[in-house]
């Protein structure tokens, strides 16, 4: 017969283990974020053919989802792309059309900013779009428009200017870099990622549930 007090002491280790996981997340989203500086060193924009799941370029080469991309994937193990894609083949209908697409398309779905802007909110990651700068944690996700029309995505960092302003981690076209460029384009949106155990969709299958705070 198993104690009630065993089962008590497992049930708040795993309540800790849990509550310890939540909480670190933001930190090791912006440690693996940070730890592709002097890594990635380049921007390179060009269409390429990926392996599914979890395919990836060449570290040193990528774009500002990249930097998202594969923070999410070795902090979290959570894939985008997977994600996006599965998200995108049951409700294709809701995301942009911007490239002329008829279907999705597993290579680059995922790193499209638009995409990824949608794949957020109907996660329910979406957070106020805000100029102060205390409403922005380590770990949230940025989106922008750098002008004329360039989609961007940045990673907000845990270090601060000396009068509090969060620093950013992203590719911006000179490979991974920290820098001071938070309010420096026109905000579109602000999502903080936060896991919860999955539930069953209506054929009984198990979907990850990302529910904003």
């Amino acid at each position: 017969m198993v104690r009630p007090r065993f089962l008590a002491a497992c049930l708040l280790v795993f309540v800790a283990l849990h509550t310890s996981a939540q909480e670190s997340s933001p930190a090791g989203i912006v440690r693996a974020a940070r730890g592709q500086i002097g890594k990635t060193v380049k921007y390179d924009p060009a269409y390429r053919t990926l392996a599914y799941p979890n395919g990836d370029l060449a570290m040193e080469v990528g774009v500002c989802t990249d930097v998202v991309i594969r923070a999410l994937r070795a902090s979290l193990g959570m894939d985008l792309q997977r994600l996006v894609h599965e998200d995108m083949n049951r409700a294709f209908a809701e995301y942009p059309r911007n490239w002329g697409l008829n279907r999705p398309d597993r290579n680059i779905d995922h790193r499209r900013v638009p995409n990824l802007r949608t794949f957020f909110k109907r996660s329910g990651w979406a957070l106020p779009v805000t100029r102060s700068a205390r409403d922005y944690r380590p770990g949230d996700l940025v989106t922008c428009t750098v002008p004329p029309n360039l989609p961007h995505i940045m990673i907000v960092s845990d270090r601060t200017t000396a009068d509090g302003r969060p620093l950013v981690i992203h590719n911006i076209g000179a490979g991974t870099q920290e820098e001071d460029r938070l309010f420096e384009f026109p905000i579109t949106g602000h999502y903080r990622v936060r896991t919860m155990p999955p539930t069953n969709d209506a054929g009984g299958r198990s979907q990850p549930r990302y529910p904003g705070p």
